[in-house]
């Protein structure tokens, strides 16, 4: 192979990989309720909480973080206590509201 098309071939990888990183970087993010762990939601979560860090359950059902747009209804979460599935979701649920 000749110089040029080595160069070629290595600024064609170079330009896929960069233009794969920005994709990525551009994903957009989405507020999903009833997957933040304790103290790891963001900002203004709902009643009981004030801002990011403040949630005191885990998968607390006013509280959110940012995921990856697509991903929150479909995040593997761990079953509630009575078995029923627990699902993320893109407004507030009634669900793991602390008392």
């Amino acid at each position: 192979m000749s110089k040029s098309m080595k160069s070629l071939a290595v600024a064609a990888a170079v330009a896929t990989t960069a233009s794969s990183i920005a994709g990525v970087a551009h994903a957009a993010n989405v507020k999903c309720y009833g997957v933040a762990l304790a103290g790891e939601n963001g900002c203004a979560a709902g009643p009981g909480t004030s801002c990011a860090g403040t949630s005191t359950v885990d998968y607390q059902g006013n509280a959110w973080k940012l995921v990856a747009e697509g991903t929150c209804a479909t995040m593997e979460l761990p079953a509630q206590a009575d078995g029923t599935e627990r699902m993320g979701s893109l407004e507030a649920l009634e669900r793991d509201i602390p008392s």
